[in-house]
This record gives structure tokens, sequence and C-alpha cells, in this order.
């Protein structure tokens, strides 16, 4: 037997009240092996069924009892047959009773193992606990629950309980379910494992854990404090991203009848030379360059060695700050967890003491860690209190990883606040908004939370599971689509969209987005888009895209897409100055004033994005500009053509780096033009 081997007997109930989940049971369950034969090969399971029509377990032959307990695969190494088995579960025609599908499930592990196994032996029960446990023949259910939870414990097994009820209906005795959920507490208190109550599909997928990750510490030393003070740690990572697991290349060139070949690929590299290419450089005459202007720099690995920061191995305190100092946009990277370390009654309270203190003064830890000796960088990280409710359980800290000024991305967006009034959201509007965020709340009050973190799995990776195990029976299977369960995660709730029809569609009418094309580009301009034509929305889109200029025919759109682009910072600068020169050549080539509308829907989205990107001065200096050049090239027609269209400068109402009032606004262009005689 191998060491670290698991055995998991999955102990299922196929009655008739689980048939409307048995569906959903069935997909969780096999993907849960299919991700065992990928991570953990050599682990083992087993199915028991109880509530099924037949009966058929070793128990039930030796001593009787135990009916419509079937034990439909018998404890083995992971493989398709399980696979299949769970696939398709037959449905049951009585009410199951999951105490004897617990006294066999722990009869068939130590019959099989004992003490034999190195790893895990757990049971998993998967029930609604609606129907009635029989009477013992013998004391009260508690005692007998009590006495089977001990034999667990001393044999080394454990069992953890997902009770997956959904929404109740009133048929649902609730005195039998009450006395069940006792019993199983009693379970879940003897042999210290989980009890979950589950009321949605998604979170039977994230409920069923595939993996025993070994927790590995990432640093074990002292917190110091001070030179002379320190707390004993130990540090965990709490969150990981899981990934695709490894693929393998493969080769067919072995030997079909080769029994022992690998098929594994081996990948050599040569460097050759540039001007003899039958040459191979040895490694001690290659060496790195690095472009550093028109040249390139070379460093050999001997200086890159002696560059490298090598600080010193531990986790230091810098000092505390307040919460509201450190932003949660920027958290790096994943989270780790500072525990006490383990029967260090000093360490313990220590921690608690400080974690106490730090949450009463709502303060943070800013700290510098260096997790282990040659470490190339050390990360500056903020160290959050993490308070225990419960006894057996120490207070502890969690550590986000901060970003270096490098580190960091700034995007500038002009703050509502500096937008007019009639841009800015109404009363109705705000209502309309509450309305539809409590409404798609998705932990509503007296119900489960949908989408729990701990209980979500990752749709990309379950439907790669079972791709796999489909492309193992069938190499030209096609790819699945996505499960309708796991579609859920990504994609809104249809039924809680319907409930809530009247309330979204309220929302729509309150903000007009019907008939909008512009909803769909990339920048909100804000009121009604100043326009000669409807331009379809996906012609605005391809325009915001691949305008690099602004042309003759639509320069108003195209100023939009310009200043709307955010791949660099220059567009914004280009497209303002660009808009300038156009607004000038419109001016001095118009003809009886022919080109004034045109020069006018310039001015009109000039002065919008000058407001959006937080640039008054730029518009302001420039109608002033505009206004001086055209009385003295007698064009005063245009600045009365202006005036009448009650086009102003940019005022501090509007933007608050203006440095015009609302009343040299209003005035600039209603003064009095001099005749021209």
């Amino acid at each position: 037997m191998l060491q670290k081997q698991d055995a998991v007997l999955l102990l299922l109930d196929v009655g008739p009240s689980m048939h409307s989940v048995l569906p959903e049971i069935e997909k969780a369950c096999s993907l849960l092996v299919e991700k065992k034969m990928i991570y953990s090969k050599s682990d083992e399971v087993g199915i028991v069924l109880f509530g099924a029509e037949d009966t058929d377990n070793e128990l039930t032959t030796e001593i009787g009892g135990y009916q419509h307990v079937v034990v439909l695969k018998k404890i083995k190494v992971v493989d398709g047959d399980i696979v299949e088995a769970l696939q398709q579960l037959p449905r049951g025609t009585t009410d199951g009773d999951f105490l004897d599908a617990v006294i066999i499930g722990m009869d068939m592990l130590i019959k099989k193992f004992d003490q034999t196994i190195k790893g895990k032996k757990r049971l998993c029960l998967i029930t609604n606990a609606k129907c009635p446990i029989k009477e013992p023949d013998e004391g009260t259910k508690e005692e007998q629950v009590t006495i089977i939870a001990k034999q667990l414990t001393a044999h080394g097994m454990k069992m953890e309980s997902i009770i997956f009820r959904g929404k109740l209906g009133q048929d649902a005795n609730r005195e039998i379910m009450d006395e069940n959920d006792r019993l199983l507490n009693i379970f879940s208190k003897e042999t210290s494992t989980r009890l979950l109550y589950l009321e949605n599909p998604i979170s039977l997928f994230g409920a069923l854990k595939t993996r025993n990750i070994t927790l590995v510490t990432i640093f074990r030393g002292d917190l110091e404090i001070r030179p002379n003070l320190s707390i004993k740690v130990m540090v965990y990572k709490k969150t990981a991203q899981e990934k695709f697991p490894t693929l393998k290349k493969y080769s067919n060139k072995a030997p079909p009848n080769d029994q022992y070949a690998k098929h594994e690929l081996k990948t050599d590299y040569e460097h050759k030379s540039c001007e003899d290419r039958d040459k191979v450089l040895p490694p001690h005459q290659r060496i790195k360059g690095y472009a550093y202007g028109p040249q390139i720099v070379p460093i050999s690995s001997a200086h890159w060695d002696a560059f490298k920061f090598k600080p010193e191995k531990g986790v230091k305190l810098l000092g505390f700050t307040d919460s509201s100092n450190v932003f949660r946009h920027h958290y790096m990277k994943d989270v780790c967890v500072f525990l006490p370390q383990p029967g260090n009654t000093r360490a313990m309270l220590a921690v608690s003491a400080l974690a106490r203190a730090m949450k009463e003064k709502d303060k943070v830890a800013i700290l510098r860690c260096v997790w282990r000796k040659g470490q190339s960088n050390a990360i500056i990280g903020v160290l959050t209190p993490n308070l225990s409710d419960k006894e057996n359980i120490p207070d502890s800290f969690y550590l986000n990883v901060l970003p270096f000024a490098e580190d960091v991305r700034e995007f500038q967006f002009p703050s509502f606040s500096n937008f007019p009034a009639s841009w800015q959201p109404n009363e109705q509007q705000l209502e309309a908004a509450a309305n539809l965020i409590k409404t798609l709340d998705l932990a509503p009050h007296g119900q489960e939370e949908v989408l729990l973190p701990d209980f979500t799995t990752n749709p990309v990776l379950e439907r790669f599971y079972r791709f796999l195990e489909l492309k193992s029976k069938d190499p030209d299977v096609a790819v699945p689509p996505i499960d309708e369960t796991l579609k859920k995660i990504t994609e809104p709730d249809a039924d809680l969209l319907l409930q809530n029809k009247s309330v979204i569609d309220s929302f729509c009418r309150s903000f007009e987005l019907k008939g909008q094309p512009l909803k769909k580009s990339r920048r909100l301009w804000g009121g009604k888009r100043s326009s000669t034509n409807d331009e379809p929305a996906n012609v605005i889109e391809k325009a915001s895209v691949e305008v690099e200029k602004i042309g003759d025919l639509t320069p108003a759109q195209d100023f939009e897409a310009l200043i709307s682009r955010r791949d660099s910072p220059n567009w914004v600068v280009k497209a303002i100055d660009e808009m300038k020169n156009k607004i000038f050549d419109l001016v001095e080539d118009s003809h009886e004033g022919d080109n004034y509308p045109k020069a006018l829907e310039c001015l009109v989205v000039l002065r919008k994005g000058c407001i959006l990107e937080q640039e008054p001065k730029q518009f302001n200096d420039f109608l002033k500009h505009i206004c001086k050049f055209c009385r003295e090239n007698r064009l005063h027609s245009f600045c009365q053509y202006l005036a009448s269209k009650d086009l102003t400068l940019i005022s501090k109402t509007e933007a608050v780096d203006s440095d015009v009032t609302d009343e040299e606004a209003r005035g600039f262009l209603v003064k009095s033009e001099p005749k021209v005689e």
C-alpha cells in the first residue's frame, strides 16, 4: 500500500426525496473522481447507495438488517468505471436511513484497510436528512450515534456530511429534520469534521473537496517587533490560484509492445554562431545583453549574481497605520495567514493581544518580509487582524502584498463632482439604482449567499476535467458545451432576472438606455450626441478603434473616438490639438458662414472633452484666441454666431480647475462687438 494514499467512501442518498437533485450529485461526484485521476491517481474510492430499491451489502448477509443499502462499487483505485457508475446512479424507491449507510461504510473501511493505510480514510455523506431514522434495539438514537462516532475516531476515520435540501416545501417534516440535524451534529463534533447545509447546486460542486493540499509553511520564525522583541509565528498561503494541470509532451515512437516505455520527450537546445552556423557555442562563450538606448550592454552571470539584492531572511514590523490608509485595490498576489507557533502559549497570547489591539484601534501593520535565504527581493505587506470566534482556534493575521511605486498603474478619470448638475443622477435615478441593487442581492436575508468563494468552483477547470474524461474514451470527441449548472457561475440567474423584471425595466427607463448608440462605446459623454445623423452603433465602435486622426468628413466623431482611447496618454493631447486646428481651418475657409455650424459642432465636443479630461484651461484659452483672431481678421460674424448659440467658457461650476467664474463665462460672448465702418 502506498503511503499518504487516501480512501473516500461516498454515501449517497438515492431515495425518492432526492430524485430532483440526483443529476447534480452525479455531476459533482463524477468530477470528484475525474480530478483524483489527474492529481491523486493512487487514491481509492467506493460508492454506497441508501434508499435503494434493492439490498446488496455484506452486513445484511452476515447479521441481517440494513435493508435498501447497496454497495454500488467496492473501494478500489480510481478509474473510469467509477466515473461511469456515478454518472448513472439508480433511483431508489424507499426512504433512506443514513445511519445504516454510515455503519456499512465504516465496516467496509475497517475490513479493507484497518491500520494498513497511511493516508486519510473518510466517509462522505450526501443526503437531505428529511427521512426518519429507525429506532435502535437498545438505548437512544443519540447514544447510538455517539458510539458510532467514537468508533470512527478510534479507527482513524472522519466523516463529512453534506446536507443538500434546496428550498423546503410545506410538506417537509421539520421535527424529523431537526432530530437528524442533532444526530449529524454529534458526528461533526466527535470526529472534528465538516457539516455543510447547501441550498443551491452550484455550492455542491465546491463542497466536495477533491484535493488534499498539504499545508507547507512559506516562513517559520520570528515576527520581529524590535531587535530584542519578537513573536514566534508560522506563515501559510491562504489563497493560491488553481491552474490547469501540467500537460506533458507525448511521443508515439516507442514500440507498442514495450509496457515500460514512458513515451516522454526530452528537449535539448543548441546555441550557434551567426558567422558559422555549424559551430556550437558552449555556455562560457555566451552572455546576456540588455538594451540601453541604441546599444546592447553585456552582463555576465557573475556580474548578475553580484548585482542581485540579497536581503536578510526575516519578517520585520515597520510600523502601524490607519486601515483607511491602505486601499483594497492595492492588494497584490496571494493572501498569507500568520499563525502563532503551535503549542507556544506565549506566542498565542502575544498574537492575540496584538490582533485585538489593532482591531480596537482600527489599525493595520506594515511589514517587510523575506521568506527564505537567498530570496532576490523583499516584499512590503499589510497585516490585518483576524479574530477567532472559536475557543480552539487562535487569533491570527492576514497578509496582503502591497505594490511599490513601479507596480502602481495610475489612470486619470474625471470625478463626478466636476460634472454639471444636469449630468449627475437625480433622486429618481438614485432610487431606481438602489432598488436594483437590493433586488439583485446575492445574500438576501434569511437565505444562503450565492457564489460563496469557498463553494464556487472554477467553471473553466471543471469543463476541462470533464473533457479530459471524454477524451480518454474517444480521441475524436468534440469539446462539450459548458454545463448548465456551472454556467450559472458566469451568467446572471435567469429566474432572478425574471422575478425582478419590473425593477430592471424601471432602472432602464430612468436612464433612457433605449436608442442611445453611444451606450456601447467606450466613453459615455452624457446628454444627446451632437451629430448630423444617427450612425449605427457598430460603426461608432469601429471608428473608436481605428481612428488615428481627425478627418474632414466627421471631425466631431473622430475627436470623440480619439479622446476615448486609453492605450496611450498621448491621444488626449493629440485629439485636442488636432481639433483646434480643424476649427481654425473651418472658420478660415468659410464662405458666408457655410462652415459655421460644423465649426460649432466641433467646439461643442471639444468643450465636453475638456471638461471630462479636466482640461478647462485648454478650451477657455482657445475660445478667447479664436474670438480675438476673428475680430482681427474681419470675421465678426462667427463670434456673433457663437453668442447666438449660447456657447460659453468653462466655469468653475463645471470644472473645479477652471479659473473662470459663472458670471465671466456667461458674459464672455455677450459683449457688444465693435462695428466695422
